[in-house]
């Protein structure tokens, strides 16, 4: 009997060690399962963000593709033919489905429990997170916002080494200098070996589909000629310090490598944009030109301004040709996550005709006025910071040049959202047309509250290989 009991308790222990060992196979290859499941629901969520931004870059590229014509040129004269979006209401269209898009990715993220690494800022949120970014370069590219997000400068070709400051003859530049490269009709990535100061005798003009990307070494225009960005489109400029531009012309200058011609003066603008789209000016230090620091004329459009810190200067940046130029109506121009800093006095925009997003600045300081505009222009400024200066007759923001209130009232400017500091005040005008805004809304703005932390970093970027940036 005693046996029989024995032998009936060891078959029960051996029973229940094979139920314990069963259940803890099931629940590990449950636990197993739920890891593989939200593995794959975020790879899922990733590859399908990923697919959709690819997706639409490639349609509006092959649509650009369709529709650019050449820039010819008749008896000397450069003829207007380039890539512009021609119509503002579809550009407000694809900007609003945009943003319903990126709040939905966003929330996706959210309930994965995904979170970015960076700061708000979404512009560098897209790169600035990977440790190996001078490894991926190009990435940049696919992370424009606002009109000129779809400007996709040299992200096609091949990359090109400037290991030449000089500038000695502009007419058959020296392989190895950035003339050189910024000249070619190919698509170009155009990086630098080395910190350089580069002297240009004269302007800099570019080739249609080119980056200029300063990243990873300290690179200077300064003390001479610098950038004009002609019937082009799809240029990318990031990471340099432009400064101290001056008037030059009169000369011969080449512009491809089949067409060299006679330039006139120029006005010593840093960025000089004229008659060119799809146009992205990030992460870079401007200062001290003989005229502006970034202007855009005579029906460019699809530009946006962003991430640069601009200082003692005095009319920084004009967006319309003139009053009477009346296709700069088409004009739609984003000026986002900027810092206005120092010894600044005007301009910041000045904006005729056209569609203008001015969101997520810092001003700090004006001198005269911050934003100002004639020829009936519309004008969104929002989550801006603007903190006014001491001076107790420059305390408003805006300025209506040279129009009767009985006209500007008619226009439609408005301010949503934004941080007033030391009396700053805002005038707002006109009915408040959605349509017109809509036309003036290229990316959902942060609340004000954001912006120091936005634009901590405006400014060229001290990055150096093998380091984040």
């Amino acid at each position: 009997m005693a046996s029989s009991s024995q032998k009936l308790i060891s078959v029960c222990v051996a029973l229940l060690v094979v139920l314990a060992l069963t259940a803890m196979i099931f629940r590990n290859s449950e636990i197993s399962l739920s890891r593989k499941l939200k593995t794959e629901v975020i790879q899922s969520s990733n590859s399908s963000t990923m697919a959709a931004t690819r997706k639409l870059k490639t349609e509006e590229f092959q649509s650009l593709n369709s529709s650019t014509m050449a820039a010819t040129r008749l008896d000397g004269e450069p003829q207007q033919q380039h890539a512009v979006a021609a119509d503002p209401d579809m550009v407000a269209d694809e900007v609003a489905k945009l943003v319903q898009m990126s709040e939905q990715n966003r929330t996706a993220r959210r309930k994965l429990g995904f979170f970015s690494c960076g700061t708000g800022n979404p512009i560098d949120d897209c790169w600035r997170c990977d440790r190996n970014w001078h490894k991926n370069r190009k990435r940049l590219a696919d992370c424009g916002i606002g009109f000129g997000r779809n400007a996709i400068g040299g992200r096609d070709g091949r990359f090109y080494v400037v290991t030449d400051p000089t500038d000695e003859d502009v007419v058959n530049p020296k392989p190895g200098t950035l003339r050189h490269a910024v000249i070619q009709e190919e698509p170009l990535w155009i990086v630098f070996k080395r910190d350089m100061v580069i002297e240009l005798k004269q302007e800099l003009i570019m080739n249609s589909f080119k980056t200029i990307d300063g990243r990873g070494s300290n690179v200077h225009i300064a003390n001479g000629a610098c950038i004009t960005i002609q019937f082009i489109t799809n240029v990318i400029i990031h990471g340099l310090h432009i400064h101290d531009c001056k008037p030059t012309g009169n000369a011969m200058v080449r512009s491809s490598p089949s067409h060299f011609g006679w330039r006139t003066m120029a006005d010593g603008d840093a960025v000089s944009i004229f008659g060119s789209s799809h146009i992205w000016i990030d992460h870079n230090s401007l200062s001290h030109c003989a005229d502006g620091l970034v202007d855009a004329v005579m029906g460019s459009t699809a530009i946006t301004v962003s991430n640069n810190h601009f200082t003692h200067h005095n009319e920084v940046m004009l967006l319309g040709h003139s009053d009477s130029y009346t296709k700069d109506k088409l004009m739609q121009v984003t000026i986002a996550y900027n810092h206005f800093g120092e010894g600044l006095v005007q301009r910041m925009p000045r904006c005729r005709h056209g569609y203008f997003h001015v969101v997520n600045n810092d001003y700090t300081h004006w001198e005269m006025y911050a934003i100002g505009g004639s020829a009936e222009p519309t004008i969104n400024s929002q989550g801006n910071r603007y903190a006014a200066p001491m001076d107790r007759f420059a305390k408003e923001v805006t300025k209506r040049v040279e129009t009767d209130a009985s006209e500007w009232k008619k226009w439609n400017w408005r301010s949503e959202g934004d941080l007033l500091l030391n009396g700053a005040f805002f005038r707002p005008s006109g009915a408040g047309a959605s349509a017109s805004y809509g036309r003036a809304s290229s990316l959902a703005a942060k609340p004000s509250s954001m912006v120091d932390t936005i634009t901590s970093t405006a400014g060229a970027l001290g990055c150096r290989k093998g380091r984040p940036c």
